[in-house]
């Protein structure tokens, strides 16, 4: 429920835990509708937002865009950490994430890490996601 901000756990049609949740900011909103998970990673990493670090693995710049924000001469691009993924579309889906009490991901579904963890060793690929407002 992103109005709620929060996850409801359902097995075999039984409600099993809540979770608090942080999603989509404005202008990133996470998408409403029936889903699936796609796939799943333990240790994924963002593709596209993270930070520009240096050879020692120091943040040189901090919560940057890749392709948006110019990388500073001798950094690389270090993706965020999303613990515990499950993909449920192209680009977005559930992980372990900071929750600041609204909506403040670039359109995944954060939740807290044991949470995520949990729902992470419970769920397979396929299992129904369904995101209402």
């Amino acid at each position: 429920s992103l109005g709620e901000q929060r996850a409801y756990f359902y097995k075999s049609g039984k409600l099993v835990g809540i979770s608090q949740l942080s999603t989509g900011r404005e202008g990133k909103n996470t998408p409403l509708g029936k889903y699936h998970v796609v796939s799943k990673d333990p240790n994924h990493a963002s593709s596209i937002y993270g930070d520009y670090v240096d050879a020692a693995d120091n943040v040189v710049m901090p919560n940057v865009e890749l392709g948006k924000d110019p990388k500073p001469p001798g950094s690389h691009f270090k993706g965020a950490p999303m613990p515990y993924y499950m993909q449920i579309a192209p680009g977005f889906g559930l992980h372990a994430g900071y929750l600041p009490g609204y909506p403040a991901s670039h359109g995944c579904i954060r939740m807290p890490e044991f949470m995520a963890e949990n729902f992470y060793k419970s769920v397979s690929v396929g299992t129904p996601v369904v995101i209402t407002e």
